[in-house]
C-alpha cells in the first residue's frame, strides 16, 4: 500500500490517476493543498456578509442569478442546490468511474481556488479510501453547467441521502451512514456548487475509456501480427526503411511491434505469400491506420488529461489577489470532442480488424474456407466475422460526434453545452465493441495458423498462441462459439498485456532509428 498525494500545481498524468484510484493505495491531501483549501473557505465565509451579490453564495444558480437569496439561508441554498440537481437517470455507473470522480473532484479543490470546505474535501477522500462508492446514475448531464446531476448523485452521501455502494452491496445512505462512520456534513457558503459544478463525470468516464483504448490498441499491433503470418503476408510494408522518414512517428512504432512480432517466423517465404508483395490493404497499411489510431489516442490522452489538471469549477477564489472571477470552466467541450476522437478511432482499429477476420476466412492463401478442414457439415468460423461485422457496424453508427450537437438548458443561460455525457458513453460501447472485434480476429488468427501448412510462427508469438491454446481449444467441429469469444476476450483483457512490447521502449526505437 502506498500514499498518493495530492498537491496543488502538481500535474497529474494517467499512471497517477490509475495509482490513485486503487484500492490498495491511499490517497491524502498535501499539507500545502490543505492549506490552500482551508485559506479560500475562511475568505469565502468573508465575502458572504458583503453587499453585493455573489454568484451560487448568496443568489440562485443558472437563470436565478440575479436573484439574492434571504440572509441566512446561504447554507440552505447550498443543500436544496445538490438536492434539486439530483435528476440522474439510469444505471449507476461503474465503481471504478465513481473513485474516478472522487479523485478528480479532489483535483479539482486542490488548488484553494473553489473555496469549497476543508470538511467536505476531506469527507471525499475518507470516502475514496475506505470504499464508499456514491450510487451514480449514468445518465442525465448535457456536460456544461457542471456535471450537475451526476455530481450531485455524488455529493447527496454527504447529506445522510441517496445510495452507496459498499463491498459490492447497494445500501441507502441512512441505513448504514453512523456505521460506516460517514457523517453528515455542514455545508459552507459555496460547498454545494462546488461539489456539482465541473466536468468530473465526464472526464472519469473518459480516462477510464481512454486507458482501455490504449492497452487495446496495443493488443491490436500483436494480434495483427498473427493474422499477418497466417496469412502469408510480405514483410516489407513494416521494413524500417520504409518509415523512417515518415513525419508520423507512430506509424514508425507500430512497423517497430510488426518486426518485433514476426521476427523469426517464416510467413513471408511461403509458397502461399504472392510475388508482388501487395497484400490487401487490411494487412499492408496496418502501419497507417494503426498508426493514425495512435496519434489521436495521443492527441485526446493531452486533452483529457489537461482538463482533468484545470480547475473545473465557477466562480473562481483567488486569495492572493482579492478576485472572485465567473467564467465558464464547468463547460465540457475539451472532454466531449476528445471523447469523440477516441470513439472514431477505436472504430477504425475495430473496422481494419473485421476486414483482417473476413480475409481469413476467405479461403484464400492456402487457408480452408472459414477455417474447417471440413466444410459443408461444418460452417467453422463463419458467422463469427457476422458478429464482427455487426459491431463494427454499430459502433460506425456510434461514432457520430456527439459534441457537434446542442440543446439549450435553463431559460437560455446555459445556451450552449457539450453533450459530453453522450459522448463518453458512446465511446464505452465503441470500446466493449473494439475489445469483442479483436477477440474475434484473435480467435480467428489462431485458428488460421493452425490450419496453415507448413507455417512456422515467430517466437515473440508463439508463446501467446500457446498459452491461448490452454483456454480455448483448436477447432475441429462446430461447436457453440458464443463462449469461445467471451473466453478469448478475458484472455486479451487479462492474460494478453505480459505478450506485448513495452510502448517506451519500441517508441524510443523509432525514435533512435529516425534520428540516423
Amino acid at each position: 500500500m502506498a500514499n498518493v498525494a495530492i498537491r496543488p500545481r502538481e500535474r497529474w498524468e494517467l499512471e497517477h490517476l490509475m495509482a490513485g484510484i486503487d484500492p490498495g493505495n491511499t490517497v491524502v491531501l498535501a499539507d500545502e493543498a490543505t492549506e490552500a483549501i482551508r485559506r479560500s473557505s475562511k475568505w469565502v465565509d468573508s465575502l458572504t456578509v458583503r453587499p453585493e451579490l455573489l454568484y451560487g453564495v448568496n443568489s440562485g444558480f443558472g437563470a436565478l442569478a440575479n436573484i439574492r437569496v434571504r440572509p441566512g439561508d446561504e447554507a440552505e441554498l447550498q443543500r436544496r442546490h445538490i438536492l434539486s440537481h439530483a435528476c440522474g437517470i439510469g444505471l449507476g455507473a461503474p465503481v471504478e468511474v465513481v473513485r474516478m470522480m472522487l479523485l478528480i473532484k479532489l483535483l479539482t479543490f486542490r488548488s484553494g481556488y473553489t473555496g469549497v470546505s476543508l470538511e467536505v474535501a476531506e469527507s471525499l477522500v475518507r470516502m475514496l479510501n475506505n470504499g464508499i462508492h456514491p450510487v451514480v446514475p449514468e445518465r442525465g448531464t448535457v456536460g456544461a453547467s457542471g456535471d450537475l446531476a451526476p455530481l450531485s448523485h455524488l455529493a447527496l452521501p454527504l447529506l445522510g441521502l441517496g445510495q452507496i455502494t459498499v463491498d459490492g452491496q447497494v445500501c441507502d445512505t441512512r441505513d448504514v451512514e453512523e456505521q460506516l462512520g460517514l457523517g453528515r456534513v455542514e455545508l459552507g457558503p459555496k460547498d454545494g456548487l462546488a461539489l456539482t459544478n465541473g466536468t468530473q463525470y465526464i472526464s472519469a468516464v473518459a480516462v477510464i475509456e481512454l486507458r482501455r483504448l490504449l492497452e487495446l490498441a496495443r493488443s491490436a499491433d500483436l494480434i495483427a501480427a498473427i493474422s499477418t503470418q497466417a496469412f502469408s503476408c510480405a514483410d516489407r510494408f513494416f521494413h524500417e526503411r520504409y518509415h523512417r522518414d515518415s513525419g508520423n512517428r507512430w506509424r514508425a512504432v507500430v512497423a517497430t511491434n510488426l518486426s518485433h512480432y514476426t521476427h523469426g517466423g517464416n510467413h513471408s517465404a511461403l509458397d502461399t505469400a504472392v510475388p508482388s508483395m501487395q497484400d490487401p490493404y487490411s494487412f499492408r497499411c496496418i502501419p497507417q491506420v494503426h498508426g493514425a489510431v495512435r496519434e489521436h489516442i495521443a492527441y485526446a490522452q493531452n486533452s483529457i488529461l489537461n482538463e482533468i489538471n484545470t480547475t473545473a469549477d465557477n466562480p473562481l477564489f483567488f486569495v492572493d489577489d482579492d478576485l472572485v472571477l465567473l467564467g465558464g470552466n464547468l463547460h465540457g467541450e475539451s472532454v466531449a470532442m476528445a471523447a469523440d476522437m477516441l470513439g472514431i478511432a477505436a472504430t477504425e482499429l475495430a473496422a481494419i480488424s473485421e476486414r483482417r477476420t473476413y480475409q481469413l476466412l476467405s479461403g484464400r492463401r492456402g487457408l480452408p474456407d472459414f477455417l474447417t478442414e471440413d466444410p459443408g457439415v461444418n460452417s467453422g468460423l463463419m458467422i463469427s466475422q457476422y458478429s464482427a461485422a455487426a459491431l463494427v457496424s454499430e459502433a460506425k453508427t456510434l461514432a457520430h460526434p456527439g459534441s457537434v450537437d446542442s440543446i439549450p438548458t435553463c431559460q437560455l443561460q446555459e445556451d450552449h453545452v457539450s453533450m459530453g455525457g453522450t459522448s463518453v458513453l458512446k465511446l464505452r460501447q465503441i470500446v466493449d465493441n473494439l475489445e469483442n472485434v479483436l477477440a474475434i480476429e484473435l480467435m480467428t488468427a489462431c485458428q488460421a495458423a493452425d490450419l496453415k501448412a507448413g507455417l512456422v510462427l515467430s517466437p515473440a508469438v508463439r508463446g501467446a498462441k500457446e498459452r491461448y491454446r490452454t483456454r480455448v481449444p483448436r477447432l475441429e467441429d462446430d461447436r457453440v462459439l458464443a463462449g469461445d469469444i467471451e473466453q478469448t476476450r478475458q484472455f486479451l483483457r487479462h492474460d494478453l498485456a505480459g505478450d506485448l512490447v513495452a510502448e517506451q521502449t519500441a517508441a524510443a526505437g523509432a525514435r533512435e532509428e529516425a534520428g540516423r
